[in-house]
């Protein structure tokens, strides 16, 4: 009996052996099959991905196919300063993975120097890192002005010349992506405006809307040389002037007949005006004169009214005797005749006035 129990011991313990053995086997054969797929493109890539680190990326809570797909990527582009750890680094800061490595793929191709470190910063900073390497690599055009920009669905920017005539021109600006002042520079509303503004300014500073019809080159070349992408994440490569017009004119065959016609219009209402402006200064003129010659005559009959007085003072004070009063009298009288006489007589002129 006691060898009896002890084979029967001996047997529950190699069957209890063989379940703890199967079952881990089981989790090793399920480990296996849940990374050996993954492990093996890396392998099969020459990507240098440890089925250590996929376990411990699992655990991380890591997408596993992202980061081993990005470094096969980056591996087959010919890129083997980025380790897992980078990739892992970036993922669980919240980066796009796979935007950061197109992008460093591109770069590289193209020969455009842009570190990893870099290349995150800009990912974790909310730009688009892959479209802006794409637009380093090939240029974009932006219109100026864009229509969400455009006052009312107007699509062309509104200037005046120096001699009034009203002018309506769009620009399209060719621009690429400056890295190294992606990260704070200002966005492609930024350029917009200030190309615009540099166009109205030129436009306004021109003698007469002739020039900017003969040269609109001369006006996008002013505009290209006032330094428009300082501060900005892109460099303006070119400024063209796509169009330009007189305002009010788009249908006329003859612009020039119908704008002399509306200015020869116009400087005839100014002349009537300035005529009118002289006439009214001139009938102002004649009226304060009256007045003037009305205020002159009121004085002259104040200053007659003062000589009785005078002359009773004369009296009073003994300087004028009765002899002298009446000889002044006849002087008078005779004086008065004579003017009657030569048809010239003072009072007479002053009541026909």
């Amino acid at each position: 009996m006691q060898i009896q129990n002890h084979v029967l011991a001996a047997g529950n313990f190699t069957w209890i052996v063989g379940v703890i053995a199967a079952v881990v086997i089981l989790v090793v054969v399920l480990i296996v099959f849940q990374f050996f797929g993954l492990w093996l493109q890396a392998y099969m890539s020459n990507a240098g991905v440890a089925i250590g680190e996929l376990i411990g990326m699992r655990l991380r809570k890591v997408h596993l196919s992202t980061i081993v797909h990005s470094k096969i990527q980056l591996v087959k582009a010919g890129i083997h300063d980025i380790t897992t750890g980078d990739l892992e680094s970036h993922y669980l800061a919240g980066g796009r993975v796979p935007f950061v490595c197109g992008a460093m793929i591109r770069s590289n191709r193209a020969e455009i120097d842009l570190r990893w470190r870099k290349a995150c910063a800009i990912d974790l900073a909310g730009r688009d890192i892959l479209d802006a390497v794409n637009t380093s690599v090939n240029p974009k055009v932006i219109d100026c002005p864009s229509m969400e920009q455009g006052v009312a669905g107007s699509d062309r920017l509104d200037a005046v010349a120096k001699d009034g005539i009203r002018l309506l021109a769009k620009a399209r600006v060719t621009v690429r992506t400056n890295l190294a002042q992606l990260i704070g520079g200002a966005t492609e509303e930024t350029i917009v405006a200030r190309v615009g503004q540099a166009i109205v300014s030129a436009i306004g500073s021109a003698g007469t809307y002739k020039d900017v019809l003969e040269n609109p080159d001369h006006i996008a070349q002013r505009a290209l040389a006032s330094g428009l992408d300082a501060g900005t994440a892109f460099e303006i490569l070119s400024v063209d002037i796509a169009d330009v017009s007189v305002a009010g004119v788009s249908q006329e065959a003859n612009v020039g007949a119908k704008l002399q016609a509306e200015q020869a219009e116009a400087d005839k209402r100014r002349f009537q005006a300035e005529a009118e402006k002289r006439a009214a200064m001139a009938r102002a003129q004649e009226a304060e004169m009256v007045a003037r010659v009305q205020e002159n005559r009121a004085k002259v009959v104040e200053a007659e009214a003062q000589v009785p007085l005078a002359i009773a003072e004369a009296f009073r004070s003994g300087n004028l005797g009765v002899l002298d009063y009446y000889r002044m009298k006849n002087i008078v009288a005779d004086t008065n005749m004579r003017d009657s006489i030569g048809g010239d007589d003072p009072k007479r002129d002053l009541k026909d006035s």
